[in-house]
């Protein structure tokens, strides 16, 4: 992967965590996670999604569950304290001070 494409992966993983923490259940869809990167411009496919999804998981930034084909996200603790920058997670991008 490219120092690009990293950043890009980063900076989507970064999208998705502030979209949970901004739920009132800290949770969303895999479907509508792909609608609102495409807000940001991310024209990716459900696969590269689910694979940022799975990302996060690793990191303990959120969990993932299965509804039949559906993968959903919800937001956990080092997930939150990231956006909320208390605690930075490696393959994540930084928010920024504004947030």
């Amino acid at each position: 992967m490219s120092d690009f494409e990293n950043y890009l992966a980063e900076d989507a993983r970064l999208v998705i965590l502030k979209e949970l923490a901004a739920q009132p259940n800290a949770s969303l869809n895999e479907t509508i996670l792909t609608k609102v990167l495409e807000t940001f411009g991310y024209n990716k496919s459900r696969e590269w999604v689910r694979t940022q999804m799975r990302k996060l998981a690793e990191l303990g930034a959120v969990s993932i569950t299965e509804a039949g084909t559906v993968l959903i996200a919800t937001l956990r603790q080092p997930g939150l304290d990231h956006v909320k920058r208390r605690v930075f997670l490696d393959g994540v991008n930084q928010p920024s001070l504004d947030r």
